[in-house]
């Protein structure tokens, strides 16, 4: 990436956009929020004086500026001439989310503070679709944990991975302890030999080398890893085309504590080294033992 950056944070109220900015600033970014957009050029031509130390700026954009939120494509638009290309996040939530977000933190929607919730979030659907179309990235948050969006924002201004465009949830777990609610897709692998029933393995996790080694000495899970990175390899792109935004991969064994981990482990690893933001959770590894 350039030297210098600009990175404009907007979309939907209650997206997270005053998150994202948080995460931002932490990883060096000097932060404004809600500046009038008309402001913008002049707003980077100040920070990146030579005089100052600003190198790189996130700028905070939403519709609470009325009218004012007409300027930004302009805007962006005039600094696009210049040296700096600015970087364009819109945050996104499907309805439901948005509305339960605002019923809870009580807030008015900046833009149905005397009508209807809904009416407000479906007019501000309607005014931010040209920036949306213009965005590098567009993140749904409704179903995504704090700490994933931020290791997201870390992939995409620290480490360089990028988004593609697809977040994967890769979710082991144990069966004796239910199905994960929200699975899109779900490996059973139950049919490999188990080291709960080795004594010197009964303890340890698949998170643990002499672990994993064991689950991954058999035929059967080399055999099986290959045809399940076969299928990801074949269906991600298509996902991503049909504008699928988030999967939810959920691989099971009785306990949640030994294959389900091993095979969550390096199925992760895979979809990394493809250049995809995946994220690995090992939801029973710590429950009993069995």
């Amino acid at each position: 990436m350039d030297k210098k950056q600009i990175v404009v944070v907007t979309g939907m109220s209650g997206a997270g956009k005053t998150t994202v900015l948080k995460f931002l600033e932490d990883i060096g970014f000097y932060c404004a929020d809600n500046l009038p957009p008309a402001l913008i050029p002049r707003f980077a031509e100040v920070c990146f004086d030579p005089g100052l130390e600003y190198d790189r700026l996130a700028l905070g954009i939403d519709i609470r500026g009325g009218k004012l939120f007409d300027d930004l494509l302009p805007a962006i638009n005039a600094i696009d001439a210049r040296e700096v290309r600015p970087i364009i996040i819109y945050l996104d939530s499907d309805d439901e989310t948005l509305h339960r977000r605002y019923k809870e933190s009580r807030r008015d929607h900046p833009l149905a503070k005397s009508g209807r919730l809904i009416d407000g979030i479906t007019q501000e659907r309607g005014l931010t679709k040209s920036v949306r179309e213009r965005a590098d990235y567009t993140i749904d948050t409704s179903n995504m944990l704090t700490r994933e969006l931020k290791e997201l924002i870390n992939d995409i201004f620290l480490t360089g991975q990028g988004f593609s465009g697809i977040i994967v949830n890769i979710i082991s777990f144990g069966f004796k302890y239910g199905l994960p609610r929200d699975a899109d897709m779900v490996f059973d692998v139950r049919f490999l030999p188990n080291p709960f029933y080795v004594k010197e393995l009964r303890e340890l996790t698949g998170n643990d080398p002499p672990v994993s080694g064991y689950v991954m000495g058999f035929e059967a899970a080399t055999g099986f890893l290959e045809k399940a990175e076969e299928m990801l390899a074949l269906l991600m792109p298509s996902y991503i085309s049909e504008g699928k935004t988030r999967l939810v991969l959920c691989i099971g064994c009785t306990g949640g504590r030994h294959r389900s981990v091993t095979l969550a482990n390096r199925i992760y690893d895979y979809l990394r080294g493809l250049g995809y933001s995946a994220y690995v959770t090992h939801r029973d590894i710590r429950e009993a033992r069995g």
